[in-house]
């Protein structure tokens, strides 16, 4: 439908798509699930079988609810992510609290000058204790709204931000409140407000939205982890806030919260995350931190993680449902931070989980918590593997990339050895991604300060440029942010890309991609 192609003008997205349903899923924010459905039924009964456009949607959500959506229609229009600014005050003597949004639309190719963006902002007031306050009314834009219906207490309510500067007085609040601003993920944009670190722990510990706890563990991280760095490369001793730790205990030791939630807020940020934020990306003091950190939490809440593998091993039959499926990924990812301690009481614990496996999900993530940790055991254990699915060519892909992406110390030799494993074959796109873009998304490996990273993947370039072009131009962008690393891995890079460039009867497609590295 032209629906789908309109969604082509939101442009500077991971996806077109993707932030394409961020904004359909606005409408039910906005109007809630009774009235999204208000809208879908008069669009299809408008639409059904023709070709529309976005505007037809648009006016569909607005006529069955008879909404006022303002400028919503600059979601189609403006290039671009608004980055909005909140800031906070409390008055005891009124017993009112304040927040003030200010928002921007950065400046993009042809369009220089962008007006405001109608932004939903989904938000609660926890209390002390960590309660969610009830909302009765705000004030905004010289008049009073209730915020409550029917006198039922009302815990988060929809912020409608359409201008670039308006504030918004919550009445009726006894206490200081922690904001838990933008919940659910109610707008695509970026956030920025002036919640402490004391804030975000206490969000983390207490919010009953889980993406705010998320978001707040992950924020936490991430100053948490760029903090650690900093003290790593001046020498300084690497010390665990204790905050950071009380949260996450909390979190993991809530039954009622969802398991896959609880799997994903003890995720860390990955090491590229963290390397991007930097202004030269620096891979083994990030790798470093990152290990500290995992090690420190498994230490420290050992006793939990060890309940959470007791509770959910794989003993029962596998069934296919989400809460299976997030009891499966609890498990997994407790049971890979009590591996990471390498003791052997663990990695017993870990092939335990292995053998007794009744799905692929698990036996796959116990071989992996053991892959972390070289030795007899981890070789032993990925030979079985292999032998077991070794004719299942996609599970032997996912076997490749596990032993590609391993931090294992010095990976290079051996995936230069599974380059002459039988089932691996340069000329089948599938094996090489699996294997050298694994380890190309080896932070610690194919970033190694001594160059044998960029080395061999220069080499691999160089005998796949002759295979299959598409291919080498794909493995040869590995190279394209080469400037964000230090001198040393800057000329490494700049070598191999040098030699490449030098090679002759290059293919136009690695030509094209290793020119533009180079002049990047």
């Amino acid at each position: 439908m032209m629906l789908i192609w309109g969604l082509h003008q939101l442009q500077h997205a991971v996806t077109v798509y993707e932030k394409g349903a961020e904004v359909v899923r606005m409408y039910k924010t906005l109007l809630g699930s009774q009235g999204f459905r208000k809208g879908m039924d008069l669009y299809f009964k408008r639409h059904d079988g023709q070709a529309v456009t976005c505007e037809d949607f648009f006016a569909a959500m607005r006529d069955a609810n008879d909404a006022d959506f303002a400028n919503f229609l600059q979601w189609y229009s403006q290039a671009g992510t608004p980055l909005v600014k909140v800031t906070s005050s409390y008055d005891p003597k009124a017993r009112t609290f304040s927040l003030k949004f200010c928002q921007e639309v950065p400046p993009t190719p042809g369009q220089p000058v962008k007006e405001p963006m109608f932004i939903p902002v989904a938000l609660g007031l926890l209390d002390k204790t960590g309660k969610d306050i009830p909302l009765s009314s705000v004030y905004h834009d010289g008049t009073l709204q209730s915020v409550s219906s029917n006198d039922q207490p009302v815990y988060t309510t929809v912020l409608r931000v359409t201008k670039k500067e308006e504030e918004f007085v919550f009445s009726d609040i006894s206490e200081r409140p922690v904001p838990s601003l933008l919940r659910g993920y109610s707008s695509p944009i970026r956030l920025e407000s002036d919640l402490t670190d004391s804030d975000l722990f206490f969000l983390l510990a207490h919010d009953s939205d889980e993406f705010n706890r998320w978001e707040a563990g992950q924020l936490l991280a991430r100053k948490l982890m760029l903090s650690l760095v900093a003290d790593f490369q001046q020498n300084k001793p690497l010390v665990l806030n204790p905050n950071f730790v009380h949260g996450l205990r909390n979190i993991l030791s809530d039954s009622s919260l969802d398991q896959e939630f609880v799997a994903k807020t003890m995720t860390l940020p990955g090491e590229g995350e963290i390397m991007d934020m930097m202004v030269v990306a620096d891979p083994d003091a990030v790798h470093s931190v990152r290990t500290f950190i995992r090690k420190q939490l498994a230490q420290e809440l050992k006793a939990e993680l060890l309940s959470t593998v007791e509770k959910y091993r794989s003993s029962k039959e596998y069934v296919f449902d989400h809460p299976n499926m997030a009891r499966r990924a609890l498990k997994n990812i407790a049971l890979a931070y009590l591996a990471s301690l390498e003791a052997p009481e663990y990695t017993e614990l870990a092939l335990q989980e292995y053998r007794t496996a009744t799905n692929m999900t698990d036996q796959f993530a116990a071989l992996a918590a053991i892959a972390q940790n070289p030795g007899k055991t981890r070789d032993d254990v990925l030979a079985d593997f292999y032998s077991k699915w070794q004719h299942d060519f996609l599970v032997v892909n996912k076997w490749f990339a596990l032993q590609a992406m391993s931090d294992v110390p010095g990976n290079v030799e051996n995936v230069k050895t599974l380059l002459n494993h039988p089932a691996f074959d340069l000329r089948n796109p599938n094996k090489v991604y699996s294997l050298i873009g694994g380890f190309c998304g080896s932070p610690v490996n194919f970033h190694a300060k001594d160059g044998s990273g960029y080395k061999f993947l220069g080499e691999i370039v160089l005998k796949l440029d002759k295979l299959n072009p598409q291919v080498a131009s794909r493995m040869v962008s590995a190279f394209s942010r080469w400037r964000r690393y230090d001198e040393t891995r800057q000329n490494h890079a700049k070598a191999q890309l040098e030699r490449i460039m030098s090679t002759n009867g290059l293919s136009e497609n690695v030509f094209e991609i290793a020119s533009k590295s180079l002049a990047a």
